[in-house]
């Protein structure tokens, strides 16, 4: 009789291979056997019957704001909004005091992280004219996901805005590299389109022209030095019908934001909350944001979690206001609620968040429910009708754009290498996260094969 530390019993997998009722036999963390385990025993069965077990959702864009700005959130608060979501792993951002732009400081990143947050990790390293020549490195260090560059929307060394800054950096890389993609000259010349107090004006200000300009000079850029580059967070249509003849270099992430809110609807209703970068923009811009992932053209999804608390967002005028949203606690619930609407099948959510982030990032282990790969799943009811609200919020900021907003599809369970973490709204185990592994990495600190001038 085979023996499992676990078994997941009787719910319906959904995997590379289809749908289908199937019992999972875990074993040391990992999935050991798919199949009917009727005759086997284990220390612990979990009883999945007319539930959904989904390889683990990845989120590939969050910021938690630890170092330096704790007051809005720090690893462990948003590791645990993240598995009571339903989120299995997550890639944090490098917008943090100090910028995550030096081995030391990944490496104290990783250290607060592990065996604290809930989840587990992977932390993008920031691209800057100052370590442009240290890519080769930077990008190779264990849990690092890649590079990231914000071509526009940040301050200080962490804005790259000129060609040849992002030029240094893509020649040097490897891996994959991130983009925040707004042209910050033309933010400057159309600041006086800002109205004050009237957020509305934030999608005038940072126009579709802005971001498309702004990708067409990356992939440009992309081409010439033969990169891959991954363009975050695509708020227009028009970047959408670009960017499906660059496939070659290029992979796409929506949020869950631009394809759920509307302008000016979200603005009249929810003031400076519903205020991000690139901005949430009309109906138009809606559908053709849901074209491209309805096409293909769409990898990955990423919440994008950018929390600020309720008194920054309400106690200044727009445009003092800052940008971004809680997200990555309503990510699952949001997109399922999507799903049983029709706009995209279960498959296709589970390629956006599990097997498209293993696809692009080179992640090891984690992204299908496969023996061999960790016993990551997210377990949810599709059937179950909530109402999201701020008071479910783990988020040390308390709130979400959604308050108030019913759903159908709920995650029930968060399991990451074989520990329910999250289990019917409860969080049952202490933050044991570890970084995610990256096959370009696996071997640690490598040099770059790639010959670069590094002068």
């Amino acid at each position: 009789m085979a023996v499992f530390d676990l078994i997941l019993k009787g719910g319906c997998v959904v995997n590379h291979d289809g749908e289908g009722i199937r019992d999972i036999g875990v074993r040391a963390g990992a999935i050991a056997e798919i199949g009917d385990l009727s005759q086997a025993s284990a220390e612990r069965v979990v009883d999945c019957t007319g539930l959904h077990i989904l390889p683990g959702v990845i989120d590939s864009q969050v910021h938690f704001r630890e170092p330096g700005l704790d007051h809005k959130e720090d690893l462990e608060t948003g590791a645990r909004a993240a598995v009571m979501g339903g989120v299995t792993s997550v890639f944090e951002m490098p917008n943090t005091n100090p910028q995550t732009t030096t081995p030391e400081a990944l490496a104290d990143k990783i250290a607060r992280a592990t065996n604290r947050m809930h989840c587990d990790f992977g932390f993008w390293v920031g691209g800057t004219h100052e370590n442009a020549k240290d890519i080769p490195e930077l990008e190779r260090l264990p849990g690092a996901v890649g590079i990231k560059v914000f071509m526009g929307s940040s301050t200080g060394s962490l804005l790259v805005e000129d060609d040849g800054g992002v030029t240094e950096i893509l020649k040097r890389t490897r891996r994959r590299s991130a983009f925040h993609s707004e042209d910050e000259e033309m933010l400057r010349e159309r600041k006086p389109l800002r109205v004050e107090g009237d957020p509305r004006s934030h999608p005038v200000w940072r126009s579709p022209e802005v971001a498309l300009k702004c990708t067409e000079r990356l992939v440009r850029i992309a081409h010439a030095t033969g990169a891959k580059i991954h363009v975050l967070h695509i708020s227009t249509k028009e970047e959408m019908d670009f960017l499906v003849h660059h496939k070659d270099v290029a992979t796409v992430e929506v949020t869950p934001n631009h394809l759920t809110l509307t302008a000016p609807e979200a603005y009249e209703r929810l003031g400076a909350l519903a205020q991000m970068n690139p901005p949430v923009r009309d109906e138009g811009h809606r559908e053709g944001i849901w074209r491209g992932l309805t096409q293909g053209i769409v990898d990955v999804l990423g919440s994008d979690h950018a929390p600020h608390t309720l008194e920054e967002k309400q106690n200044a005028t727009y445009p003092n206001t800052p940008s971004g949203m809680t997200g990555v606690q309503t990510f699952v619930p949001v997109m399922l609620d999507h799903v049983n609407k029709g706009r995209l099948s279960l498959m296709r959510f589970v390629d956006l968040t599990s097997a498209g982030p293993q696809r692009i990032f080179g992640i090891a282990r984690k992204g299908r429910i496969a023996a061999g790969y960790d016993a990551d799943f997210t377990i949810v009811d599709l059937k179950k009708q909530k109402t999201i609200s701020n008071d479910w919020i783990a988020s040390k900021c308390g709130w979400t754009p959604y308050d108030g907003v019913s759903v159908t599809g709920w995650p029930v369970g968060t399991m990451v290498r074989g520990n329910m973490v999250m289990w019917e709204g409860e969080l049952t185990a202490p933050g044991a996260g570890a970084p995610v592994r990256f096959v370009d990495t696996l071997g640690g600190l490598r040099a770059s094969s790639r010959q670069v001038d590094t002068g």
